[in-house]
Protein backbone atom coordinates (compact mmCIF):
# COMPACT_ATOMS: atom_id res chain seq x y z
CA UNK A 1 0.00 0.00 0.00
CA UNK A 2 1.25 3.53 -0.74
CA UNK A 3 1.87 5.87 2.13
CA UNK A 4 -1.17 7.84 0.98
CA UNK A 5 -3.99 5.29 0.59
CA UNK A 6 -6.15 7.92 -1.14
CA UNK A 7 -4.87 10.51 -3.59
CA UNK A 8 -7.63 13.05 -2.98
CA UNK A 9 -10.32 13.86 -0.44
CA UNK A 10 -12.96 13.03 -3.06
CA UNK A 11 -11.48 9.55 -3.53
CA UNK A 12 -11.60 9.01 0.23
CA UNK A 13 -15.23 10.14 0.43
CA UNK A 14 -16.18 7.89 -2.46
CA UNK A 15 -14.50 4.91 -0.82
CA UNK A 16 -16.22 5.60 2.50
CA UNK A 17 -19.57 5.94 0.77
CA UNK A 18 -19.03 2.65 -1.09
CA UNK A 19 -18.56 1.02 2.31
CA UNK A 20 -21.74 2.59 3.66
CA UNK A 21 -20.16 5.43 5.68
CA UNK A 22 -21.33 8.91 4.69
CA UNK A 23 -18.76 11.36 6.02
CA UNK A 24 -19.11 15.15 6.16
CA UNK A 25 -16.64 17.27 4.20
CA UNK A 26 -14.88 18.34 7.39
CA UNK A 27 -14.39 14.80 8.64
CA UNK A 28 -13.21 13.65 5.22
CA UNK A 29 -10.58 16.39 5.03
CA UNK A 30 -9.32 15.69 8.56
CA UNK A 31 -9.10 11.96 7.90
CA UNK A 32 -7.37 12.48 4.55
CA UNK A 33 -4.71 14.71 6.13
CA UNK A 34 -4.16 12.29 9.02
CA UNK A 35 -3.59 9.45 6.57
CA UNK A 36 -1.37 11.52 4.26
CA UNK A 37 0.82 12.89 7.06
CA UNK A 38 0.84 9.77 9.28
CA UNK A 39 -0.64 11.67 12.19
CA UNK A 40 -3.12 10.39 14.78
CA UNK A 41 -6.68 11.64 14.33
CA UNK A 42 -8.47 12.74 17.49
CA UNK A 43 -12.25 12.61 17.09
CA UNK A 44 -14.45 14.22 19.71
CA UNK A 45 -18.23 14.38 19.81
CA UNK A 46 -21.40 13.02 21.35
CA UNK A 47 -21.92 9.28 21.61
CA UNK A 48 -23.49 7.66 18.58
CA UNK A 49 -22.28 10.03 15.85
CA UNK A 50 -19.96 7.54 14.11
CA UNK A 51 -16.53 8.14 15.66
CA UNK A 52 -15.73 4.49 16.34
CA UNK A 53 -17.24 3.35 13.06
CA UNK A 54 -14.73 5.36 11.01
CA UNK A 55 -11.87 3.21 12.32
CA UNK A 56 -13.77 0.00 11.53
CA UNK A 57 -14.54 1.29 8.04
CA UNK A 58 -10.91 2.20 7.38
CA UNK A 59 -9.80 -1.29 8.39
CA UNK A 60 -12.25 -2.82 5.91
CA UNK A 61 -11.40 -0.43 3.08
CA UNK A 62 -7.63 -0.77 3.44
CA UNK A 63 -7.64 -4.46 4.33
CA UNK A 64 -5.75 -3.76 7.55
CA UNK A 65 -5.95 -5.35 10.98
CA UNK A 66 -8.04 -3.40 13.48
CA UNK A 67 -6.53 -3.26 16.96
CA UNK A 68 -8.95 -1.76 19.47
CA UNK A 69 -8.10 -0.48 22.91
CA UNK A 70 -11.35 0.19 24.79
CA UNK A 71 -10.55 2.68 27.54
CA UNK A 72 -12.02 2.55 31.03
CA UNK A 73 -11.29 3.92 34.47
CA UNK A 74 -8.23 2.23 35.95
CA UNK A 75 -6.74 1.18 32.61
CA UNK A 76 -2.99 0.67 33.05
CA UNK A 77 0.09 -0.32 31.08
CA UNK A 78 -0.39 -4.04 31.75
CA UNK A 79 -3.75 -4.02 29.96
CA UNK A 80 -2.93 -1.39 27.35
CA UNK A 81 0.69 -1.98 26.28
CA UNK A 82 2.50 -5.02 27.69
CA UNK A 83 3.18 -7.20 30.69
CA UNK A 84 5.71 -9.84 31.59
CA UNK A 85 4.70 -13.49 31.62
CA UNK A 86 5.69 -14.14 35.23
CA UNK A 87 4.46 -17.73 35.22
CA UNK A 88 6.67 -18.60 32.26
CA UNK A 89 9.59 -16.77 33.86
CA UNK A 90 9.22 -18.89 37.01
CA UNK A 91 9.21 -22.05 34.93
CA UNK A 92 12.35 -20.86 33.17
CA UNK A 93 14.04 -20.25 36.51
CA UNK A 94 13.24 -23.80 37.65
CA UNK A 95 14.49 -25.33 34.42
CA UNK A 96 17.76 -23.42 34.40
CA UNK A 97 18.40 -23.29 38.13
CA UNK A 98 21.12 -25.92 37.93
CA UNK A 99 22.31 -25.33 34.37
CA UNK A 100 23.16 -21.60 34.38
CA UNK A 101 22.28 -18.22 35.89
CA UNK A 102 19.11 -16.81 34.35
CA UNK A 103 19.04 -13.28 35.68
CA UNK A 104 20.15 -11.82 32.35
CA UNK A 105 17.71 -13.60 30.08
CA UNK A 106 14.39 -13.44 31.92
CA UNK A 107 13.39 -10.11 30.41
CA UNK A 108 13.39 -10.83 26.70
CA UNK A 109 10.69 -10.79 24.04
CA UNK A 110 10.16 -14.49 24.72
CA UNK A 111 8.49 -13.58 28.00
CA UNK A 112 6.71 -10.43 26.81
CA UNK A 113 2.91 -10.44 26.46
CA UNK A 114 1.83 -7.89 23.88
CA UNK A 115 -1.25 -5.81 24.53
CA UNK A 116 -2.97 -3.53 21.96
CA UNK A 117 -0.52 -0.60 21.97
CA UNK A 118 2.54 -2.81 21.56
CA UNK A 119 0.81 -5.03 18.99
CA UNK A 120 0.12 -1.93 16.89
CA UNK A 121 3.87 -1.23 16.61
CA UNK A 122 4.67 -4.69 15.23
CA UNK A 123 4.89 -5.46 11.51
CA UNK A 124 1.67 -6.82 10.04
CA UNK A 125 1.43 -8.75 6.74
CA UNK A 126 -1.29 -6.48 5.36
CA UNK A 127 0.50 -3.28 6.35
CA UNK A 128 0.39 -0.96 9.37
CA UNK A 129 -2.77 -1.71 11.37
CA UNK A 130 -5.57 0.61 12.42
CA UNK A 131 -5.15 1.37 16.13
CA UNK A 132 -8.42 2.52 17.68
CA UNK A 133 -8.04 4.08 21.13
CA UNK A 134 -11.72 4.29 21.96
CA UNK A 135 -13.32 6.63 24.52
CA UNK A 136 -10.04 7.97 25.90
CA UNK A 137 -11.98 10.29 28.21
CA UNK A 138 -13.01 7.23 30.26
CA UNK A 139 -9.38 6.48 31.18
CA UNK A 140 -7.48 8.26 33.93
CA UNK A 141 -5.49 11.38 33.08
CA UNK A 142 -2.24 9.60 33.95
CA UNK A 143 -2.81 7.20 31.06
CA UNK A 144 -2.74 10.12 28.60
CA UNK A 145 0.86 10.86 29.62
CA UNK A 146 1.85 7.30 28.77
CA UNK A 147 0.50 7.75 25.23
CA UNK A 148 2.68 10.78 24.48
CA UNK A 149 5.79 8.76 23.54
CA UNK A 150 3.75 6.45 21.34
CA UNK A 151 2.02 9.27 19.48
CA UNK A 152 5.20 11.34 19.07
CA UNK A 153 7.85 8.76 18.16
CA UNK A 154 5.83 5.60 17.43
CA UNK A 155 7.68 3.72 20.13
CA UNK A 156 7.25 2.27 23.62
CA UNK A 157 10.04 2.22 26.20
CA UNK A 158 10.21 -0.93 28.31
CA UNK A 159 12.61 -0.45 31.25
CA UNK A 160 13.80 -4.07 31.35
CA UNK A 161 14.10 -4.47 27.57
CA UNK A 162 14.64 -1.09 25.93
CA UNK A 163 12.78 0.77 23.19
CA UNK A 164 10.46 -1.00 20.76
CA UNK A 165 9.72 1.18 17.73
CA UNK A 166 7.47 0.72 14.73
CA UNK A 167 9.10 0.36 11.32
CA UNK A 168 5.92 1.89 9.89
CA UNK A 169 3.56 3.87 12.13
CA UNK A 170 0.04 2.52 12.62
CA UNK A 171 -3.00 4.52 11.59
CA UNK A 172 -4.30 5.87 14.90
CA UNK A 173 -7.86 6.96 15.59
CA UNK A 174 -8.58 8.30 19.08
CA UNK A 175 -12.15 8.99 20.17
CA UNK A 176 -13.64 10.88 23.10
CA UNK A 177 -17.22 11.58 24.18
CA UNK A 178 -15.90 14.62 26.07
CA UNK A 179 -17.02 13.52 29.52
CA UNK A 180 -13.82 15.28 30.56
CA UNK A 181 -11.22 17.43 28.82
CA UNK A 182 -8.21 15.72 27.25
CA UNK A 183 -4.84 17.37 27.96
CA UNK A 184 -3.40 19.74 25.35
CA UNK A 185 -0.14 17.78 25.21
CA UNK A 186 -1.95 14.83 23.67
CA UNK A 187 -4.11 16.93 21.37
CA UNK A 188 -1.02 18.69 19.98
CA UNK A 189 0.23 15.38 18.64
CA UNK A 190 -2.99 14.77 16.70
CA UNK A 191 -5.12 16.27 13.99
CA UNK A 192 -8.48 17.15 15.55
CA UNK A 193 -12.07 17.04 14.38
CA UNK A 194 -15.34 17.54 16.22
CA UNK A 195 -17.88 15.05 14.90
CA UNK A 196 -21.21 16.83 15.16
CA UNK A 197 -24.72 15.56 14.59
CA UNK A 198 -25.41 15.50 10.84
CA UNK A 199 -27.72 18.03 9.23
CA UNK A 200 -31.08 16.83 7.93
CA UNK A 201 -29.91 16.13 4.37
CA UNK A 202 -26.91 14.07 5.48
CA UNK A 203 -28.91 12.17 8.08
CA UNK A 204 -31.56 11.38 5.47
CA UNK A 205 -28.85 10.03 3.17
CA UNK A 206 -27.44 7.93 6.02
CA UNK A 207 -30.89 6.55 6.77
CA UNK A 208 -31.46 5.68 3.12
CA UNK A 209 -28.17 3.74 3.23
CA UNK A 210 -28.67 2.01 6.58
CA UNK A 211 -32.45 1.47 6.60
CA UNK A 212 -33.50 1.27 2.94
CA UNK A 213 -36.57 -0.79 3.84
CA UNK A 214 -38.19 2.28 5.41
CA UNK A 215 -40.53 4.18 3.08
CA UNK A 216 -39.33 7.58 1.86
CA UNK A 217 -42.04 9.47 3.75
CA UNK A 218 -41.23 7.53 6.92
CA UNK A 219 -37.53 8.34 6.56
CA UNK A 220 -38.33 12.04 6.23
CA UNK A 221 -40.62 11.95 9.26
CA UNK A 222 -37.99 10.15 11.32
CA UNK A 223 -35.23 12.58 10.41
CA UNK A 224 -37.47 15.60 10.97
CA UNK A 225 -38.56 14.29 14.37
CA UNK A 226 -34.99 13.46 15.48
CA UNK A 227 -33.61 16.79 14.25
CA UNK A 228 -36.29 18.59 16.28
CA UNK A 229 -35.61 16.42 19.34
CA UNK A 230 -31.97 17.54 19.32
CA UNK A 231 -33.13 21.12 19.79
CA UNK A 232 -34.94 20.20 23.00
CA UNK A 233 -33.41 20.39 26.45
CA UNK A 234 -32.66 16.69 26.81
CA UNK A 235 -30.17 14.94 29.05
CA UNK A 236 -28.95 12.90 26.05
CA UNK A 237 -29.98 13.74 22.52
CA UNK A 238 -30.30 10.81 20.12
CA UNK A 239 -27.30 10.12 17.91
CA UNK A 240 -27.24 8.78 14.38
CA UNK A 241 -27.03 5.25 15.77
CA UNK A 242 -30.36 5.78 17.56
CA UNK A 243 -31.92 7.23 14.41
CA UNK A 244 -30.97 4.10 12.49
CA UNK A 245 -32.18 1.83 15.30
CA UNK A 246 -35.52 3.66 15.40
CA UNK A 247 -36.02 3.40 11.65
CA UNK A 248 -35.24 -0.33 11.67
CA UNK A 249 -37.56 -0.87 14.65
CA UNK A 250 -40.40 0.95 12.92
CA UNK A 251 -39.90 -1.19 9.81
CA UNK A 252 -40.05 -4.28 12.01
CA UNK A 253 -43.42 -3.02 13.29
CA UNK A 254 -44.66 -2.55 9.70
CA UNK A 255 -44.95 1.20 10.25
CA UNK A 256 -45.24 3.26 7.05
CA UNK A 257 -45.97 6.63 8.69
CA UNK A 258 -45.54 8.02 12.18
CA UNK A 259 -48.48 8.69 14.45
CA UNK A 260 -48.50 9.86 18.10
CA UNK A 261 -49.23 6.40 19.49
CA UNK A 262 -46.40 4.79 17.50
CA UNK A 263 -43.97 7.50 18.61
CA UNK A 264 -44.91 7.10 22.27
CA UNK A 265 -44.59 3.32 22.21
CA UNK A 266 -41.15 3.33 20.55
CA UNK A 267 -39.44 6.28 22.25
CA UNK A 268 -37.34 3.85 24.27
CA UNK A 269 -35.46 2.97 21.10
CA UNK A 270 -34.63 6.62 20.48
CA UNK A 271 -34.13 8.01 24.00
CA UNK A 272 -32.23 6.19 26.75
CA UNK A 273 -33.18 8.18 29.86
CA UNK A 274 -36.61 8.01 31.51
CA UNK A 275 -36.59 11.74 32.28
CA UNK A 276 -36.14 12.48 28.58
CA UNK A 277 -38.88 10.01 27.60
CA UNK A 278 -41.25 11.50 30.18
CA UNK A 279 -40.55 15.02 28.91
CA UNK A 280 -41.28 14.11 25.27
CA UNK A 281 -43.94 11.40 25.53
CA UNK A 282 -47.54 12.43 25.01
CA UNK A 283 -48.50 15.96 24.02
CA UNK A 284 -44.94 17.12 23.28
CA UNK A 285 -44.31 14.21 20.91
CA UNK A 286 -47.63 14.89 19.19
CA UNK A 287 -46.74 18.57 18.82
CA UNK A 288 -43.33 17.80 17.30
CA UNK A 289 -44.84 15.25 14.94
CA UNK A 290 -47.49 17.75 13.80
CA UNK A 291 -44.78 20.33 13.08
CA UNK A 292 -42.73 17.82 11.13
CA UNK A 293 -45.67 16.69 9.02
CA UNK A 294 -46.71 20.28 8.33
CA UNK A 295 -43.17 21.13 7.26
CA UNK A 296 -43.13 18.14 4.89
CA UNK A 297 -46.42 19.24 3.31
CA UNK A 298 -45.10 22.80 2.92
CA UNK A 299 -41.92 21.53 1.25
CA UNK A 300 -43.93 19.36 -1.13
CA UNK A 301 -46.15 22.30 -2.10
CA UNK A 302 -43.15 24.53 -2.74
CA UNK A 303 -41.68 21.97 -5.14
CA UNK A 304 -44.90 21.87 -7.20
Amino acid sequence: MPRKPFETVAMLQTALRSGGYLASDGLSVSLFLALAKSRPLFLEGEAGVGKTEIAKMLARLLGRDLIRLQCYEGLDIAQAAYEWNYAQQLVEIQVQRVEAPVADNLFTKKFLIERPLLKALQAHPAGPPILLIDELDRADEAFEAYLLELLSDWQISIPELGVIAATEPPIVIITSNRTREIHDALKRRCFYHWVDYPDADLELAILAEKAPEAADDLQQQIVGFVQTLRQQNLFKSPGVAETIDWAQALVELNCVALDPQMVDSTLGVLLKYQDDIGRIQGSEAARILTEVQASMIQSELSRQ
